[in-house]
């Protein structure tokens, strides 16, 4: 008789997070596999488990997966951890359900923190509908790509971001998106948990000023009635330049571009600035 495969959530930061039934699973499965051992061992040695540990993260996720379902079959039980938060989410997991499920063998979520959710439930933003969208491409013109397919979804926004490029993601959002409400969650459930909210416009300014650091959530208001949106397809400076060609000057030009973006006409010319530089 096959094992069992176990999702089970870990703390994203508080260690008293973590739940008395995923405390059991760990105790008494026959194998853990994690993203990092040695992150995980540290709370596997703070609730006194014995580590049973083998690494499972997105480098050598699909050659790993073989052993797992190696050792299911086997009759073993096996449980996934992420360093933080629920596996599958942003994280190592996928894999290992998928093929589990091809063979048949019994998957058991045990559930925990997830950092998105957290965030979202103390955005002070619409929680009936939401998009969650993982972590935004690195590269800028994926990243305005990507915001563009999901500009229309009638959902609050929500995605994972990194330190140091913070600012330059919360520019495209407010360019390609409109000067939308948001907010921006860092460090969650730890000693420097912050939440800051204010228009796009308005976070860029604050984070283009302070030193980032930590795991960071940005959740964003869906477009609302009266907040017109951007032009498709077009950046502010793509947009200006465009209407510059048809022979309006730089600031009547200026200005349409912020009415199109929903945009004060300081805020644009600041955003187009910060175009520039990247």
């Amino acid at each position: 008789m096959a094992g069992t495969l176990y999702l089970v959530a870990t703390p994203i930061g508080n260690l008293g997070d973590i739940s008395a039934r995923a405390i059991d699973i760990l105790r008494r499965v026959d194998l853990i596999a994690c993203e990092d051992t040695r992150h995980t061992r540290k709370l596997l040695n703070h609730l006194d488990i014995p580590a049973k540990l083998v690494s499972y993260h997105e480098h050598n996720e699909s050659e790993r997966v073989q052993d797992l379902v190696r050792h299911l079959e086997e009759g073993k039980s096996v449980a996934i951890v992420s360093d933080a938060g629920t596996p599958g989410i942003s994280d190592p997991g996928y894999v290992a359900v998928k093929k589990a499920i091809e063979r048949r063998i019994p998957v058991v979520p045990i559930p925990g923190s997830v950092a998105f959710v957290s965030a979202l439930i103390v955005s002070g933003l619409p929680t009936e509908a939401f998009f969650f969208g993982g972590f935004l491409p690195s590269k800028k013109a994926e990243r305005v790509k990507r915001l563009r397919e999901i500009a229309a979804i009638p959902a609050t926004l929500v995605f994972y971001e990194a330190p140091h490029r913070l600012p330059a993601s919360l520019a495209d959002c407010a360019a390609v998106l409109g000067d939308r409400q948001a907010a921006v969650v860092r460090e969650l459930t730890k000693l420097h948990e912050e939440v800051v909210r204010n228009t796009l416009t308005e976070l860029i300014d604050h984070f283009s000023k302070a030193k980032i650091r930590g795991e960071i959530v940005v959740v964003i208001d869906r477009n609302r009635e009266g907040v017109r949106g951007p032009t498709p397809n077009k950046t502010l400076s793509e947009r200006l330049s465009e209407l510059e060609r048809t022979g309006l000057d730089r600031k009547t030009a200026l200005k349409a571009v912020a009415k199109e973006f929903g945009l004060s006409k300081p805020e644009a010319y600041r955003l187009i600035e910060v175009e520039k530089k990247r």
